[in-house]
């Protein structure tokens, strides 16, 4: 069996790892269209600080990128965040701690008391299991009230998403938060009840020594000489055999063609192949985002603890800032700070698209603005996604279903990234073996959230 992967992010880079592990006869190439692999994995070193031009890890309440890291070999790799990580903290008109239990929620000057009460009163919202779809917002007016909506859940929207409660579905992006309601009637009903049925702590976030890119080197070296470099995939078309890629390399055929790109990319591939998919598939928007690192040789403010996000009502041109050292150890050298700051998403998506030179300009201001920060850096690190994040509005279940069932008449063809059914390091890689298995069985693979285990 000849086996495509086209696309060497997470996505692809999984799915060809477990592939290789379910079908090791098969003959096992990876396409990608650029020079290097990891798509928005990427780890730059700037004077000795360790920055991330994407995601920092990933949650260990799961077990999927656990298992892949295992399996791959790369324990030694493996990189717990600090206990700080634990603390957050959001911009309202002031810097406020995030509570972490019911007394610190009782005492937080964030909400007011009609606020608090209006969040408690939850218990007693009825259940709603008949909404087929619903945005963030809705579905937060709803069961936990307004103000808890527009100042936890907004900033949590946008920390993750870059996106906001109005403009998100709750269904596609958080489809845990809706079994919750589905299963027990409510969320706080929902939370108790499985806290009481899982016994031992809750998920610690994880990252890799060096940086996210030192594990996409070592997957990347798993895999060998199946991975081609700056091999763009033009088109994908029908072949009496099965099919054929019109790559920047060459034509390439095969028996199976796993399509691991952004949906935007990928529709570009399959145009020649069905043009109302593509079309459909050329629908699917993204958020554009821009991340600023700096380094300093000190800060007179502390950073202890994961970062800070703001609220859009507390109108800043940015989002949020990660305190990388506070985070990890070896994201700056020793007695040395660093943080990165997210400017752009829904909110401003006009900014994440200016220049290196205004975008370090915005993320100053910002720090100014929020955390006191006036001190001149040492490093800086600029990383600008003009398609960054998968925008998963109310109705995005449907198209993707609708997508995954014309793939389904195309034996062979598989769609597997994050613009689909989950963002996150876990969702990929969860996806990306569920993908695999299909491809084992020689399957159609239809998709659908990951529940969790």
């Amino acid at each position: 069996m000849r086996v495509a992967i086209v696309g060497g992010g997470i996505s692809g880079l999984a799915t060809a790892f477990y592939v290789r592990r379910l079908c090791p006869d098969a003959e096992l190439t990876l396409l990608e269209s650029s020079g290097h692999l990891g798509g928005t994995m990427v780890t730059r070193e700037v004077a000795g600080f360790r920055f991330e031009g994407g995601s920092n890890g990933f949650l260990s309440n799961k077990p999927y990128t656990l298992d892949l890291v295992r399996e791959a070999g790369a324990e030694h790799l493996l990189l717990p965040s600090n206990d700080a990580a634990r603390v957050r903290y959001i911009y309202t008109d002031a810097v406020h701690r995030l509570p972490e239990s019911p007394p610190a929620f009782l005492s937080t000057p964030v909400l007011s008391w009609r606020g608090k009460l209006r969040t408690l009163a939850e218990v007693f919202t009825p259940a709603r299991r008949d909404i087929v779809d619903e945005s963030l917002r809705d579905f937060g007016y709803r069961r936990v009230g307004r103000e808890f909506t527009d100042t936890f859940l907004d900033p949590m929207s946008a920390g993750i998403f870059a996106s906001t409660p109005a403009k998100l579905s709750v269904h596609a992006a958080f489809p845990a938060v809706v079994r919750l309601e589905r299963e027990y009637g409510g969320l706080f009903r929902g939370m108790i009840k499985r806290r009481k049925r899982r016994a031992g702590p809750g998920g610690k976030l994880m990252s890799f020594k060096g940086g996210v890119g030192t594990f996409i080197d070592h997957l990347a070296g798993a895999l060998g000489g199946t991975v081609r470099l700056d091999a763009e995939v033009h088109s994908v078309r029908r072949d009496p055999l099965g099919y054929r890629l019109d790559t920047a390399a060459g034509e390439q055929t095969a028996d199976v063609v796993a399509v691991a790109a952004p949906a935007h990319a990928a529709a570009r591939m399959l145009g020649r192949l069905d043009g109302e998919l593509a079309g459909w598939m050329g629908d699917l928007g993204y958020t554009p985002i821009s991340v600023v690192g700096f380094g300093y040789d000190g800060l007179a403010r502390d950073l202890n603890g994961f970062g800070m996000l703001t609220t859009s009502g507390a109108r800043q041109e940015i989002l949020g800032v990660l305190w990388d050292s506070s985070i990890f150890p070896d994201r700056a050298p020793a007695g040395k700070k660093s943080l990165r700051v997210m400017i752009g998403g829904q909110r401003n998506a006009e900014l994440a698209l200016r220049s290196e030179t205004e975008l370090v300009a915005i993320a100053r201001r910002g720090l100014r603005a929020t955390l006191g920060i006036t001190e001149e850096p040492v490093a800086t690190f600029v990383q600008r996604w003009p398609r960054g994040i998968p925008s998963y509005p109310v109705g995005h279940l449907a198209a993707v279903d609708r997508i995954f069932a014309r793939v389904a008449s195309f034996p062979g063809l598989y769609l597997i990234s994050n613009a689909y059914y989950g963002i996150g390091l876990n969702d990929c890689v969860g996806n990306a073996l569920r993908c695999a298995q299909a491809i084992a069985k020689s399957e159609p693979w239809r998709g659908g959230p990951l529940l969790e285990p």
